[in-house]
């Protein structure tokens, strides 16, 4: 085992040596320190409940209980396959309208929202499901990119609006209503825990999901999925008519191949704040 040397250089910055590389710190005075930054939360495995070991042992303690017939084997609480979600923040819209139904689509928001079409369909994906918050620009953006799929909208979620998830941190003065987040919350983490799970048992073909709905709700998705603290969610920000791939995979680990993605956009359509 290689022990740490810390030195100071020039009263600004700690080198560190551990025998195999050398690391640069700003004001570290002890390996402590280091530790500290190098902390993180432990995973959780059965973080959407279909752990089949959790499953399994849960139907044996029903078994005895209940003297169930058949016994089951850990394979029938597994899927070998994984659950791609796409999700796609709706385009530009106008928010000078006082209700809902009046905030449309800008005419830059419905050609982003045809770009993104096409990149799905070039994707050329075995689509399985399409969902759509219930907002105007959210429907808009998603019944344009439906002339593009083969897939039609199957569902319209009142859960999917969008909100305030989760006080942030740090604060945001334009965040500041409590019951926002009491009762925005609830709903967006409803949400979240409906569409972020691992494929059904038995599943063998991989799984590849559409959503279309707002920014706070998809960064908010992304904290929980990789089970970071939910008050970062306002430190990211995501373009219009983005794409953020998320890929559950049958063990319930996560991968990340995209957060707002705009590349299959040209430049003059990238934007992320709304027309007035």
């Amino acid at each position: 085992m290689f022990s740490s040397r810390i030195l100071k250089f020039a009263g600004k910055v700690t080198l560190i040596s551990t025998g195999t590389a050398i690391f640069l710190y700003p004001n570290i005075t002890n390996a402590a320190e280091v530790d500290k930054r190098q902390e993180s939360v432990s995973w959780d495995s059965n973080w959407d409940k279909r752990n089949p070991d959790v499953m399994l042992e849960h139907y044996k303690f029903r078994l005895k209980k209940k003297a169930l017939e058949n016994e089951k084997s850990r394979e029938e609480f597994s899927t070998k396959a994984s659950r791609h979600i796409l999700l796609i923040r709706h385009g530009q819209y106008n928010i000078k309208g006082s209700e809902d139904e009046e905030r449309k689509l800008t005419e830059i928001g419905r050609l982003q929202a045809h770009e993104t079409g096409k990149r799905l369909k070039d994707l050329a994906l075995p689509y399985t499901m399409f969902v759509s918050s219930t907002m105007q620009r959210a429907k808009e953006t998603a019944e344009i990119i439906e002339n593009y799929l083969p897939i039609k909208i199957g569902i319209y979620d009142d859960n999917l609006r969008e909100g305030m998830p989760y006080p942030p941190e740090p604060p945001i003065m334009m965040y500041r209503s409590e019951y926002r987040y009491h009762e925005d919350g609830a709903r967006i983490e409803a949400a979240y825990r409906r569409y972020f799970k691992r494929t059904d048992p038995g599943q063998t073909e991989d799984s590849y999901d559409i959503v279309v709905c707002h920014a706070n709700v998809i960064r908010y998705f992304i904290c929980r999925v990789l089970q970071v603290s939910p008050s970062a969610w306002a430190r990211m920000d995501l373009k219009h008519a983005s794409i953020t791939w998320v890929v559950i995979r049958p063990n319930g680990e996560i991968r990340i191949r995209q957060v707002g993605d705009c590349g299959h956009m040209p430049v003059k359509l990238m934007t992320s704040k709304n027309s007035s």
